[in-house]
């Protein structure tokens, strides 16, 4: 059996319940039938009757539609990597509105209350990541005028699933074991071949 697990050691601490957890597969589904239905087939001008033609919409199910989102995704899963500071505060302050949420919601659906599904996270940024991570966010601060609404919402929508789904030791944990070292390599990388000119 193959276990996908982040190591404990290296994990920045948080609290996750499973009804957090809801609202951030509620989230990533969501996004994902709207992409598929997308590309889905519809009537044709003035269709809808009985036996009238199907075309295609004209839409496509272009994987790079769902780029904001999965970026979003691995924005929140850095987030939720940040010891501390203003990234890793609004990473907590998601978190505690989806499990809040959710715990509302789950209520007053089933009746059941929800338990903790995690206490740890992902692994924890380095000193080099946060160098990639603040670069990156002054760019998108500077860039944020050229973004659409609707972009910029998309981007939200994955960052607070990020900041939900790559918390545990679970499947979803593989996102944060895989964007956060990368990052942090990233950064290693940056400071060896930028700063002092030697390529690792």
């Amino acid at each position: 059996m193959i276990t996908l697990a982040a190591e404990l050691g290296s994990m920045t601490s948080t609290t996750l319940t499973s009804a957090g957890l809801a609202v951030g597969v509620g989230l990533l589904a969501t996004e994902h039938v709207r992409w598929y239905r997308g590309g889905a087939t519809a009537p044709a001008a003035g269709g809808g009757k009985k036996g009238g033609p199907i075309e295609s919409s004209g839409k496509s199910r272009d994987p790079k539609k769902l780029v904001p989102f999965w970026f979003g995704i691995a924005f929140g899963t850095i987030a939720v990597a940040c010891p501390a500071g203003l990234l890793g505060s609004g990473a907590g302050f998601l978190r505690w509105g989806g499990n809040g949420i959710g715990d509302l919601v789950m209520s007053k659906l089933t009746g059941q209350t929800s338990g903790t599904v995690a206490s740890a996270s992902a692994p924890a940024l380095t000193g080099n990541g946060a160098l990639v991570v603040t670069a990156l966010v002054i760019s998108l601060f500077l860039l944020r005028k050229t973004f659409t609404k609707a972009l910029k919402g998309t981007w939200w929508r994955g960052v607070w699933a990020g900041t939900l789904l790559a918390i545990g030791t679970g499947t979803f944990a593989a996102i944060a074991d895989f964007v956060v070292p990368g990052v942090n390599d990233l950064g290693a990388y940056l400071m060896n071949g930028v700063v002092h000119g030697t390529l690792v």
